[in-house]
């Protein structure tokens, strides 16, 4: 059987990848289809496929500026032939699961989530003003274009990530989908980090930087909050919210994956301002027996279980999130790590792999393949 994988952007090691390397390792032999790709800049599990690029990732540069290229992402997936394949598995979030296959392929779309940027979160990343009235007509393109490839004659069967993602499959696709969670190294709570001073008692926030993650609401809480806030990660909008931040937030920038550990360890809780589609970071806190405190949306009403110490709130503003760093303090005697370390194994990897090839399996054998 010959199988493609098919993956939007090579271009970092994120979440995203590390869902493409987890199904790689079920399928080694798999041929890689991907827009663009740097090489380097994901794990050597990865760059030792075959990987195919469209005409984009030949651009000097690429790698700086692809997200300006939206407009010409369906044009560039379509161009790709994966008529030889037997099994086609996109892991999709923009337009991997737009790809032309045969007639008689499976096409399993692992759906990270519909479009964000033109679907849910359009306002979070354009706003409402001048830049989304211009964008509008691209916006509405693109939509057409998303939902004209996802029917039973281009995608046979969806894999959403959470529930969240499976309502949304279902809202703009009109299609049904099961749910496989994304596999979270749950081992990795066990690696001793190293190379960071860290006080006391602090708060963590790990930090995206782009609009919908909402560090903005958790650094301007801090202000009126006798409580030390330590900002992990990096992205576009770090430097200016570091600039405006007060002296009790401490921005760390990217760290490793061991200082990230010991981050996760030292913590009260992990704030966790963001809808998220699943939320990988949230699983890893617990992992670490350390709480959360979760917006109340996406991803974390799948993975944020209150009955363990955890805490949610309901309102994107800072009065919320002082509110709720409140009403965790007062409980926090009712924090349980070993049940947050034991409801966290529950996304291991070993268990992805599991359910993941098994849902394949069951579709293979219902096509006859």
């Amino acid at each position: 059987m010959r199988v493609a994988v098919v993956h939007d952007w090579l271009t970092g090691w994120r979440g995203g990848e590390r869902v493409l390397e987890q199904i790689l390792s079920l399928y080694p032999d798999a041929d890689i289809y991907t827009l663009i790709h740097v090489p380097g800049s994901v794990p050597e599990s990865i760059e030792r496929h075959r990987i195919r690029v469209s005409p984009l990732s030949q651009l000097p540069g690429i790698g700086r500026y692809y997200r300006a290229l939206l407009p010409l992402f369906p044009w560039a997936i379509r161009r790709f032939d994966l008529s030889d394949y037997d099994l086609v598995i996109s892991c999709s979030h923009a337009v991997a699961k737009s790809v032309r296959t045969s007639p008689g392929s499976l096409h399993v779309c692992y759906c990270l989530t519909p479009m964000r940027y033109i679907w849910d979160q359009a306002d979070a990343y354009l706003g409402r003003g001048l830049k989304r009235l211009l964008a509008a007509p691209l916006i509405a393109l693109l939509r057409r274009f998303d939902r004209s490839t996802s029917g039973p004659q281009d995608v046979t069967a969806f894999i959403a990530i959470s529930t969240a993602v499976r309502e949304r499959i279902a809202r703009h696709y009109e299609r049904d989908a099961c749910v496989v969670h994304p596999p979270v190294d749950t081992d990795a709570a066990r690696t001793v980090g190293a190379g960071l001073e860290l006080p006391d008692s602090f708060y963590l926030l790990v930090g995206g930087f782009v609009p919908y993650k909402r560090e903005d609401l958790v650094i301007d809480a801090f202000r009126d909050l006798d409580r030390v806030l330590l900002v992990a990660g990096d992205g576009p909008m770090r430097a200016r919210l570091e600039v405006d931040a007060p002296d009790n937030v401490r921005f760390l920038g990217r760290v490793s994956d061991a200082e990230l550990q010991a981050l996760y360890r030292g913590a009260r809780a992990l704030i966790y301002p963001q809808e998220e589609d699943f939320g990988i970071v949230a699983v890893e806190a617990q992992a670490a027996g350390t709480p959360v405190i979760a917006f109340a949306a996406g991803g974390a009403l799948d993975t944020v279980e209150a009955e363990d110490g955890n805490v949610h709130f309901d309102s994107h503003t800072s009065k919320a999130v002082r509110s709720v760093i409140a009403r965790f303090e007062a409980g926090a005697a009712k924090v349980a790590p070993a049940r947050l370390r034991a409801r966290a194994e529950g996304f291991s990897i070993p268990r992805f792999r599991e359910e993941f090839a098994g849902e394949v399996e069951k579709l293979l054998e219902g096509s006859g393949g």
